[in-house]
């Protein structure tokens, strides 16, 4: 009898039957379903099978939380449903027929700019600090600035423009590498095409409104003229022209033989790319681009700009929930370059320091409650540095109160911030340190903004949970406190228990070493909520500083992903098991940088290798590379200790004891 038996079939009839499944597949731990009518799944019965851990929805796909064994349940899944299991690609691309047309172009446009990002959020913190510098007036009765006084910050101030004009004047360059790394075509071409809009040899397009029109340099082909107008810090026209070479290329290599393939298609792709982008989509994009912009600058500065602004506010949190939040980059590098500045990203660092803030009145209302505090506190901290989902899926939206009153003092935040005109520079790092990204002249508004942010949505959320939480949620939880309280049995002289027994009531205690070379995390910085939320069980995280992952102590290798190579179960002696898992939605990456050094079944020494990874191509994919690090079986051991929050060294550091 297959071990799962009982539960497949409960699964498959709560799931609405063969007939609702349009595609499945499974990563390390999860079933990931694309349902053709998602609301016949029955939640609470599925969350109630035995092999279950938990189930949610994310970008079109109802995934199934199973744990290591995830492999083989899939197995017995399918053949007794008598379906035919899918590439992780084919359900990815099944998964979007059950989006609108919008949330796939956000999907799309999130996927473009999740690469960009580290580059822009260091942009706005160099030109942040290049303003503070060279532009506020701080000394000589506030008449001068550092740069004015001191050759050496006139020196920095110039310098840093260098990096400040690397990343925000040649973004299309960035946006068209990402279009063709996105769609699988050749990047180096994407990147040729971004260079072409920027190129010296054109008029810079921050110059085209202050130039005379028969000024403007043009191609002459005879019979029609072009303009030789470049795109710099233009978003719509570089995404616009990096679409055309995608599928230009597309196009040629289906009609081109192979033989010549490597030949035709880079011509034939780029130059009539480069020809359209500077005839057609480019002056389209610049037109686009100024009118998405117009329409945000006049909604934030028209006489309901307040009220622009509170639903901005209030909405953006639930925004980032649904991952459709990486359309504010488009619109606000398109600001940026437009007017010189965005009022919108204030808003946006506003709404993670007003979720941090609830957040924190949740640790101050559950500061006898130890393990909430091991979620709160951390969570908080990301928060104001303005990473918000660790907070979001992790506390406020598990109690639901401090999300709500977190959007209020959003709301209110935003309001005084665009009722009182507050610019930033650029995007930059979200939370408390986005002052840097202010305009020095509006530190003292922002500052107001901010001080809403952490008032409001504190008061609501203390005064609501001092009135919602039980006493199970704000003290401790029942099974630990009545482990603390209890009284200690008398003694009672008992014949001595075989040994077989005594083994399985008090394990030996486990040292386990560190898997990799870098700095140890708590689970709930991961930003992914399955894990940050301890669905999988007990564990931590590690931000590996090298590129190879390595085993913790002497195990059998329970499971591998033999196709996408970014996680691998190990089972130690006693029956513990552990979960290794590189990346978050690395399985994304079908195995590409990542190296396999071991197989099922092998026996494995502390200190062997077990994956060896590439750190830059998981930068390049838009993956963090986060490792995850989990007790999903812990075989009898009560307590376990994990070491967070300090460097480590592979084979060589206690990561965890487990007794």
């Amino acid at each position: 009898m297959a071990k799962y038996q009982e539960d497949v079939k409960a699964l498959l009839e709560l799931i609405g039957g063969k007939a609702n499944i349009q595609a499945v597949s499974h990563c390390m731990t999860r079933m990931r379903f694309v349902l053709v009518d998602p609301k016949k799944a029955d939640e609470k019965g599925i969350e109630g099978i035995p092999s279950v851990k938990g189930t949610f929805t994310q970008a079109g796909q109802y995934q199934v939380i199973i744990g290591n064994d995830v492999a083989n349940f899939y197995q017995e899944f399918t053949k007794y449903a008598g379906i035919e299991g899918v590439s992780k690609d084919a359900v990815k691309s099944a998964a979007k027929t059950n989006q609108n047309p919008l949330q796939r172009i956000m999907g799309a446009l999130g996927e473009i700019f999740a690469p960009i990002i580290p580059a822009l959020i260091c942009g706005g913190l160099v030109l942040g600090f290049r303003n503070i510098i060279g532009e506020v007036d701080l000394l000589n009765g506030r008449t001068q600035s550092l740069a004015d006084v001191s050759q050496f910050w006139a020196g920095m101030y110039s310098f840093l423009w260098l990096i400040g004009e690397a990343i925000f004047h040649f973004l299309p360059v960035g946006i068209t590498w990402s279009i063709t790394k996105k769609m699988g075509t050749t990047q180096i071409l994407g990147i040729v095409l971004g260079l072409t809009l920027i190129s010296p040899q054109l008029l810079n397009g921050f110059s085209v409104a202050t130039t005379a029109a028969a000024d403007i340099p043009v191609w002459d082909f005879g019979f029609a003229q072009v303009q030789m107008i470049g795109y710099q810090g233009q978003v719509i026209a570089a995404i616009l022209a990096g679409f055309v070479l995608v599928y230009l290329e597309k196009l040629f290599k289906k009609i081109c033989p192979e033989v010549i393939s490597m030949v035709v298609v880079p011509v034939c792709a780029l130059v009539p790319a480069v020809l359209i982008a500077h005839t057609v989509v480019g002056p389209i994009g610049w037109q686009i681009g100024d009118f998405i912009a117009n329409i945000v600058n006049m909604g934030l500065n028209s006489h309901v700009k307040l009220l622009f602004a509170a639903l901005f506010g209030l909405l953006y949190a639930p925004i980032v929930m649904t991952g459709l939040h990486h359309m504010t980059n488009a619109i606000d590098s398109q600001l940026v370059n437009t007017y010189h500045g965005t009022n919108l990203w204030p808003m946006i660092a506003l709404s993670n320091i007003a979720q941090g803030s609830a957040v924190l009145a949740m640790s101050m209302l559950q500061k006898r409650n130890e393990r909430a505090q091991q979620v709160n506190i951390p969570a908080c901290i990301s928060c104001y540095m303005g990473v918000t989902e660790p907070a979001l899926f992790g506390v406020n939206m598990k109690y639901g109160f401090p999300l709500v009153c977190g959007m209020i003092g959003s709301a209110c935040a935003a309001m005084i911030s665009i009722g009182t005109g507050v610019m930033a520079t650029s995007i930059g790092c979200g939370g408390l340190p986005g002052i840097l990204s202010i305009y020095p002249e509006y530190w003292t508004n922002f500052l107001l903004a901010m001080a809403a942010a952490i008032v409001i949505p504190f008061v609501l959320t203390f005064a609501i949970g001092s009135r919602k939480l039980s006493r199970e949620d704000r003290v401790m939880e029942p099974a630990a406190a009545a482990a603390e309280t209890a009284p200690a049995p008398a003694a009672v002289e008992a014949p001595a228990a075989p040994a077989e027994e005594k083994a399985e009531a008090a394990p030996a205690k486990i040292v386990l070493k560190a898997i990799c070379d870098g700095r140890t995390l708590p689970l709930s910085e991961v930003p992914d909520e399955v894990f940050s939320q301890g669905v999988m069980g007990e564990g931590m995280a590690f931000e590996p500083s090298g590129d190879t992952i390595y085993a913790p102590a002497d195990a059998e290798v329970s499971v591998v992903m033999e196709d996408s190579r970014h996680a691998c179960g190990l089972a130690l002696a006693d029956g513990t098991e552990l979960l290794i898992h590189i990346g978050i939605d690395t399985v994304d990456m079908n195995g590409d940088g990542f190296t396999l050094f071991v197989h099922e079944g092998d026996h494995v020494k502390a200190g062997d290798r077990l994956i060896a990874f590439s750190p830059d191509k998981i930068a390049a994919a838009g993956h963090p590379k986060t490792t995850v690090f989990i007790v999903t079986e812990p075989a009898g051991h009560a307590s376990m200790e994990f070491c967070t929050d300090i460097d480590v060294t592979h084979g060589e550091t206690v990561s965890a004891v487990l007794q």
